[in-house]
């Protein structure tokens, strides 16, 4: 029997850590990291130098834009030591310490985190409410972020309130929400409110660029553009587009704009310069093969169109000075140039017509043919005259009517223009405008125009209106189509936020006050009053009235 040798387990590759994707393994460890939200930054920092802070934070904002991040950083900024123990609140918060380190790393015991989207009942919240009497365990401050707020209950709102007006004084609050309109005045009411903007472009350019090269990546510059473009204003979703690009890049060639259009399924900027030309062109067939080159490249139809409108709405801003930051060199010079040869009134209609034509394919069951009828309809609509010059074409008798069907032919003698009837004369004031309106049948909007319109404007045919009780668009909407049917001219009419005059109702009623005043200001009726304490004054006539009378 021969001795066995025991070596042991044969030796193991050392594991790999886990890859991190760049959106958690960028977010931001210091307020100096946080991008786009200076003016938050210098409130809480002059807050904290001041030791005034507050003891509940609502944090808002569209996502991605550093809200959890930033209820993180406050955070460490209350409870950091710095790296001899001896600190106090700061903030820079200087990462090293424990109390840093452990909220970085989501494992503190005073710093508890609650996703309000899973724990939404009055329950969770008496949890909180039974804790904060507990002062904390090595912090200086018990920190309670919850995320998604918009989403508690109304019975665990109604629970909080209370210990959110008046917390110990070692709790804090930091409520983060997408949707601040969810939350109740009186919780907002209670917490220090800041509003998260949306990153500006060059921001994000700038901060997906330092990643890329952070990461050791080549990226191109419009291709770092469309990223942050497809991002509107949020770094995580922008990180995740770069993460997608850079697993995507084919070879060592690093990430190119093209294939990041691609990827995100967007329309070539150039095609669109090129289909806006055929279609202001008149172009019907050369506007549809681009449209079909682009949807065979994997462009949405929708896309595409909501690429026609941005760059029509960068051309009307540059006939107004105004200038995209995401354009490139020769899409500017594009753009600046259409701004030069192109009228308001063009433009605006190009807007609403492909407006329509996006709502028409979002909804469509074959989004492809929408488009394709949305372009021949702009492009058809690009070739008539604008409404003002055919109106002045028809006005100086430069295009004659058409004749009827199975009219004679016309004369070679034109006959004499007839006179044009004189346009309507229009109401000279306010009440005058009411008394048409009855007059005309349309009692209702008369009554409701008497009652609780307050004038703010009057400027035939434009009306400017506050209203007692708020009106949906139905009302501008029917009381337009009466005044134009009645007078024959089209109306502008705006509600405002401007107090306005008294309403005809108002006004009446303090005419009918001022003449019983009147009546019983005489001496007649006072010494009646008088004599008879319980008398009343039922019914009177005012002095014109009463001279009228007699």
């Amino acid at each position: 029997m021969s001795d066995s040798l025991d070596l042991g387990e044969p030796p193991q590759p050392a594991p790999s850590s886990p890859y991190r994707v760049l959106a958690r393994k960028y977010r931001p460890r210091t307020f100096a990291e946080l991008i786009g939200q200076d003016a938050m930054v210098q409130t809480l920092g002059n807050a904290i130098r001041r030791d005034r802070i507050a003891h509940a934070f609502l944090m808002t904002g569209v996502r991605g834009v550093g809200k959890t991040s930033t209820a993180r950083l406050i955070a460490k900024a209350l409870n950091c030591i710095g790296p001899d123990g001896q600190g106090g609140p700061t903030i820079d918060p200087c990462g090293v310490c424990e109390p840093c380190r452990s909220i970085a790393e989501g494992r503190h015991i005073d710093v508890l985190e609650m996703d309000a989207a899973s724990n939404t009942g009055i329950d969770d919240v008496r949890e909180i409410i039974e804790a904060v009497r507990y002062a904390a365990v090595s912090a200086r401050y018990k920190v309670y972020i919850v995320d998604e707020v918009h989403m508690l209950s109304k019975a665990a709102f109604n629970g909080l309130l209370k210990t959110l007006e008046e917390p110990p004084p070692h709790v804090k609050f930091i409520f983060a929400t997408t949707e601040v309109n969810k939350v109740p005045v009186t919780v907002l009411s209670r917490c220090q409110r800041f509003d998260l903007k949306r990153i500006p472009h060059d921001a994000l350019v700038a901060h997906f660029a330092a990643v890329a090269g952070a990461e050791g990546v080549a990226v191109e510059r419009d291709a770092l553009s469309l990223i942050a473009r497809a991002a509107e204003g949020s770094a995580r979703d922008g990180l995740s587009m770069l993460d997608q690009a850079i697993a995507h890049a084919e070879g060592d060639g690093g990430v190119r704009a093209e294939a990041v259009r691609r990827m995100l399924g967007l329309a070539d900027r150039g095609m669109v310069r090129r289909l806006l030309s055929a279609i202001l062109g008149g172009e019907a067939q050369a506007a549809l093969a681009l449209l079909a080159e682009q949807h065979d490249y994997g462009a949405d139809p929708q896309g595409i169109l909501r690429a026609l409108m941005e760059t029509v709405h960068a051309i009307t801003l540059a006939k107004h000075g105004g200038a995209d930051p995401a354009a490139v060199a020769d899409e500017r010079a594009a753009v600046d140039g259409w701004a030069q040869q192109l009228g308001h009134a063009r433009l605006h209609r190009l807007w609403q017509l492909l407006l329509k034509g996006h709502e028409e394919v979002q909804r469509a069951p074959v989004p492809f043919q929408a488009a394709e009828m949305a372009l021949l309809r702009v492009i058809h609509a690009a070739e008539l005259p604008d409404p003002g010059e055919l109106m002045k074409r028809i006005m100086a008798g430069d295009m004659p009517a058409l004749p009827a069907a199975g009219a004679p032919p016309a004369q070679a003698d034109p006959r004499p223009a007839e006179p044009v009837a004189a346009a309507p004369t229009l109401p000279g004031d306010f009440p005058a405008l009411v008394a048409l309106l009855e007059r005309g049948g349309r009692h209702g909007l008369a009554q409701r125009l008497h009652d609780d319109a307050r004038l703010v404007g009057y400027a035939p045919p434009a009306l400017s209106l506050a209203m007692h009780r708020p009106d949906s668009d139905s009302f501008v909407r029917d009381l337009a189509a009466a005044l134009k049917a009645i007078t024959a001219t089209a109306w502008s009419i705006t509600l405002s936020d401007q107090p306005g005059a008294p309403s005809l109702r108002e006004q009446d009623l303090e005419r009918e006050r001022a003449a019983r005043q009147d009546v019983l200001d005489t001496p007649i009726v006072r010494a009646a009053l008088a004599a008879f304490p319980d008398a009343e004054l039922i019914d009177h006539y005012h002095p014109q009235e009463r001279k009228a009378a007699s």
